[in-house]
């Protein structure tokens, strides 16, 4: 080798240590950067006629696709799972652990003591005064709870606005990025910034919604959701949220666009196609997918069991039970008879029957709503409009009705009764109750039965005619009668003048509050995603304590096992992308000891050359 070769194979082995000194002190003052990736720069051995010498081709980035791929889904997995926790966690900080001070368990408790001392002492002042205001206490928890849940779902609506306009802003920032990828003239050392914007950029676009990332040869990449619709490639798709407002209970989520009461959250594609990405279920991960579960699922299940609550409440208290009377038709076929005349809409008739010697139960519902269904405690629910009774044609399609859920008896309905009798001495058919069930909307009627709760300043009879029903958002409305509060002797008076040592009143409520069984829900169409409720009123808040207790402690759980995960992948890529010092500083000694040789062999080529020159 000449010595024009061996100065030139120095002099490139000075230029590459430099560059590579110049990448290491990058990678050094950048090992806490997040998001940044470990610079190496490519060394690739060239030859020519006379020699062989290195040289740089480029800087090459760490990066692993599989890796990258599994990080943008865990962590669109981890962002939906921590703000349903979030929210979950604040909802149970409200609702109180069970048997806690304030916790529904603990005032229902309490009320109901209140209760047994009135009927213990219902004539002294100072006893019922604090059933009435226990009264009042158990109101009011109904109402802050359901306003904490309304003021749960409109934050959702408020981080829903937010999260848009942010993920608007990030898909901008990089098609801007891919824009510039094409840029053939830009530096390695500018690329491979560029592709520490890009993942960045992806990553955080994957924390508010599920993408799949297509990352292309040439530094691009393209987004879509994993379902398959796009928000990144020749164009930029745009997210949209119309909110509605404030939300109240009855204002629910429907794929009905004229029946929908909360924002619509919409896609417009480059080329102008809108989609609506809750109604046609293209969430599946991300801020945005959590924040809609819970605005329009998980709240919203928790307002309906506390209106369960409320209405139970209401119910027990103004029930009037009115048993059958007996009824035969002459010939050995006997049963019962019930009297239409009080029933207002939502009130019922509780049917009990044998048939081979098995207990059977149904509920006539008086409502226009629906057909007859299966509910969860295994009982047929009937609706009937008995208002609508007196048009021959409708009495004829409920007595046909009838007839059909009720085969093998003599079912006979009119405008103002209904008789059923079994199937004879010999028959297997038997009546065993025919009971209404009404609604007391006076206080001094004669009736153990009171209104004691009132939905607003109107009486609860559980309509479900209205629009919503009337059960619907009762939480957030029910107080106590006003009546009761001016004259808290009405708690034991049924008539004008009565005693008020008197405690048949008292006792009536006691009794329907351990008594009176209600379960929740509608139609199984209704019930899709509900819980089902089913017992006492007292049964009742627990299974509600115990739902939500246990549902807030699976998102607890589900998002502490989605955080390990991602905290393992980021250790992960941490180790694959990140910087080590150590490493990178023993790398400096070996480019220092190879920049002293190649500085070496330049200097004593320069010794011999300038002897050369000397001697001729």
């Amino acid at each position: 080798m000449g010595l024009v070769s061996s100065l030139s194979n120095a002099v490139s082995g000075l230029r590459v240590t430099q560059d590579s000194i110049t990448i290491l002190s990058r990678n050094v003052a950048n090992a806490g950067t997040p998001g940044y990736h470990r610079q190496s720069l490519n060394i690739v051995d060239h030859n020519s006629m006379n020699s062989t010498y290195a040289r740089t081709a480029g800087v090459d980035r760490a990066f692993s696709l599989s890796l990258q791929t599994y990080y943008n889904r865990q962590v669109s997995d981890t962002a939906s799972s921590n703000v349903q926790a979030n929210y979950l966690n604040k909802l149970q900080g409200f609702l109180g652990k069970p048997g806690s001070a304030g916790s529904l368990d603990t005032m229902f408790g309490s009320f109901k003591n209140s209760l047994s001392a009135l009927a213990t002492s219902p004539d002294d002042y100072s006893t019922r005064a604090n059933a009435v205001s226990e009264a009042q206490a158990m109101a009011r928890r109904l109402n802050e709870l359901s306003g904490v849940v309304q003021e749960l779902r409109q934050e959702t609506e408020t981080r829903i606005t937010n999260d848009v306009n942010e993920v608007n802003a990030m898909l901008i920032s990089l098609n801007e990025v891919n824009n510039r990828m094409l840029d053939l003239g830009m530096t390695d050392t500018a690329r491979a910034a560029l592709y520490d914007q890009r993942d960045r950029l992806v990553g955080s676009v994957a924390e508010i919604i599920d993408v799949r990332a297509d990352y292309r040869a040439d530094g691009t990449v393209a987004l879509m959701t994993r379902s398959g619709v796009g928000l990144l490639d020749n164009g930029v798709s745009t997210f949209k949220f119309e909110t509605v407002g404030s939300l109240s209970p009855t204002a629910t989520a429907s794929f009905d666009p004229d029946r929908n009461k909360v924002g619509t959250l919409t896609l417009t594609t480059p080329s102008g196609l809108s989609i609506d990405l809750v109604r046609q279920g293209v969430l599946q991960g991300g801020e945005l997918a959590g924040l809609i579960q819970l605005r329009d699922k998980t709240l919203v299940e928790a307002q309906n069991q506390l209106d369960e609550l409320a209405a139970g409440l209401a119910s027990a208290f103004s029930t009037i039970n009115t048993p059958g009377t007996a009824a035969s038709d002459g010939a050995g076929a006997t049963g019962l008879s019930a009297n239409l005349s009080s029933l207002k809409p939502g009130n019922d008739i509780q049917v009990t029957y044998t048939v081979d010697g098995a207990e059977k139960r149904a509920r006539i519902v008086n409502s226009d709503h629906g057909e007859p269904y299966t509910d969860a405690s295994g009982q047929r629910v009937i609706p009937i409009n008995f208002a609508a009774l007196g048009d021959p044609a409708a009495l004829g399609d409920a007595q046909a009705l009838l007839d059909k859920e009720f085969p093998g008896f003599d079912v006979t309905l009119s405008a103002s009764s209904l008789t059923m009798l079994d199937d004879g001495t010999t028959g297997v058919r038997d009546v065993t109750g025919l009971n209404t069930r009404t609604t007391a909307t006076g206080l001094l009627a004669g009736e153990s039965a009171m209104a004691l709760f009132t939905d607003g300043d109107a009486a609860f009879t559980n309509n479900l005619d209205t629009d919503p029903p009337q059960k619907v958002g009762l939480a957030a409305r029910i107080k106590v009668n006003p009546a009761v509060l001016s004259d808290n002797r009405l708690l034991v008076q049924t008539d004008v003048g009565q005693t008020l040592g008197d405690a048949e009143r008292p006792e009536y409520l006691l009794n329907q509050l351990k008594t009176m069984r209600f379960v929740s829900g509608g139609t199984p169409a209704e019930n899709v995603g509900r819980h089902q409720l089913n017992g006492s009123l007292e049964q009742m808040i627990e299974q509600v304590l115990n739902f939500q207790g246990t549902s807030i402690s699976a998102a607890l759980t589900t998002r502490d096992n989605r955080q390990l995960t991602l905290d393992t992948i980021s250790t992960q890529m941490e180790t694959e992308y990140g910087v080590n010092t150590d490493e990178e500083m023993a790398r400096l000694t070996e480019l220092q000891s190879a920049y002293a040789a190649n500085a070496r062999i330049v200097s004593v080529v320069k010794e011999l050359l300038d002897t050369l020159f000397a001697s001729t």
